[in-house]
């Protein structure tokens, strides 16, 4: 091997080496910088769900019409549990339902019904007995 081409391979292995640490240490800033901007996003992602999960529990207010007559205020209760806030309760789904579908599951309830106040007309009071009111047949619409 020729002394010039020698000298070369050294200069540049030695730039190689020097660059190394500095390299890793980029690398190893910028994995930090991910890592604390991934806990970030996940951080403000939970308290986006809960703060949407808070607002989909709370009852709407009805509105009522301003009486001439002050009213009594009812006491507000103490808490039972001073322990932090309840878990939210689980939010209904509304079910995808065509009309036609709804109207048959409609006629069906009202015939259950009807049938379940016949049976408790038809025996004495104080005395019941259980019965199955399941639907074997579900009325049709004409």
């Amino acid at each position: 091997m020729k002394l010039k081409t020698l000298r070369k391979k050294i200069r540049r292995l030695e730039i190689r080496l020097q660059g190394g640490p500095k390299k890793l240490a980029k690398l190893k800033r910028k994995l930090e910088a991910q890592v604390t901007a991934n806990a970030a996003k996940a951080k403000r992602k939970a308290a986006a769900r809960a703060r949407k999960a808070r607002q989909t529990v709370k009852p709407s207010q009805p509105t009522q019409k301003k009486s001439l007559r002050p009213t009594a205020k009812p006491q507000a209760k103490p808490a039972a549990n001073m322990r932090g806030p309840a878990a939210a309760p689980k939010v209904k789904r509304k079910l995808n339902l065509s009309p036609e579908r709804r109207a048959q599951l409609a006629a069906a309830m009202k015939a259950r019904w009807a049938a379940k106040r016949a049976a408790a007309e038809a025996t004495p009071q104080g005395i019941s007995t259980p019965q199955d009111f399941t639907i074997r047949e579900i009325p049709q619409s004409p």
